[in-house]
């Protein structure tokens, strides 16, 4: 019989010593004299390999100190836990957060923006050096980051909406000619974006926006109530966008630019929540001594391997 520390590793030059004094408590024949036994020796032996000891029991605590549970691997993550090879997300930092938030601050604005408010407007064109280098950038390099530590979910979600940030922010640039190159002159960004080419083409990007968002709503029912509200919230802003420009586009100013204002209003909501999951993932990142809830959801339906194993490739 091994003895075992508080920290659950083997005491060394113990096992032996155990072994003989549980035989000599159940009557061994083979051993006359108790004091043969010479337990002084043992202490030295257990107090030589003190130092090394220590050392594993350290690396003890740093493992256990890292492992977490699905349900806060999924709120750190916002993607349901997958194994994979390596400990990169022990060595690196958690990009999730930065993504969270460079959403967040440029969905804020522009939802403003598309409402009007204080007399906004302008598709939010005074904030596109921050739908370039926040949106765009740091939604992709996050991106990245979620690729190399194998969440895949966080990795589509990311880069997918780094580049819608971006191709909006070109849109807006007027050396790009987007919107100039609809007008009678063919490079009017005034004259442009009241065509109905415009408008209408504009519309067809928004609607397969929508149904990217749809397939990643759906998804995001593995991970958390606050990250599905945040797809909702998206999913309506293009859809609201979509039946907007469309309306635009058949000449229906008064009632597109209310539909307008409730995408833009949809779009504010999906920032706050952004602001909210910004909010949890910073409390977990610094171990407040309190945590906010955003509803687990990847225990209430069960995935594919967790019920048949692994994917078989035929």
């Amino acid at each position: 019989m091994t003895e075992y520390s508080n920290n659950a590793i083997p005491l060394e030059g113990t096992g032996a010593a155990t072994t003989d004094a549980y035989s000599r408590g159940n009557g061994d024949s083979t051993i006359n004299n108790p004091d043969d036994f010479d337990i002084e020796a043992a202490r030295n032996k257990e107090d030589a390999s003190l130092n090394s000891r220590e050392d594993v029991v350290s690396r003890m605590r740093t493992a256990q100190s890292i492992t977490m549970s699905p349900e806060l691997f999924e709120k750190l993550y916002l993607s349901p836990e997958r194994a994979v090879k390596g400990n990169l997300r022990q060595t690196f930092a958690n990009p999730t957060p930065l993504a969270i938030l460079s959403h967040a601050v440029c969905a804020c604005p522009l939802g403003c923006d598309l409402l009007g408010l204080r007399g906004s407007g302008q598709f939010g064109a005074a904030s596109i050096g921050a739908y370039v280098f926040i949106g765009g950038l740091l939604l992709i390099i996050s991106g990245i980051f979620e690729f190399f530590l194998g969440n895949t979910f966080s990795f589509v979600v990311f880069c997918s909406f780094g580049g819608f940030w971006l191709s909006f922010a070109g849109t807006l640039i007027p050396s790009f000619n987007s919107v100039g190159a609809y007008s009678p002159t063919g490079d009017s960004q005034v004259l442009g974006i009241s065509t109905k080419a415009f408008q209408a083409s504009f519309a067809f990007y928004l609607c397969f926006w929508a149904l990217l968002v749809l397939v990643l709503t759906i998804c995001s029912l593995r991970t958390n109530i606050a990250f599905f509200l945040l797809f909702v919230c998206l999913e309506a802003t293009f859809l609201c966008l979509t039946i907007a420009y469309f309306t635009l586009a058949e000449g229906k100013y008064a009632l597109g630019q209310n539909i307008v204002k409730a995408g833009g209003g949809c779009l504010l909501a999906c920032g706050l929540v952004g602001f909210y999951i910004f909010i949890v993932l910073m409390l977990v990142a610094v171990d407040f001594p309190f945590l906010l809830p955003v509803g687990d959801l990847s225990h209430l339906m069960k995935g594919y391997q967790q019920k048949h194993g692994p994917i078989k490739v035929h």
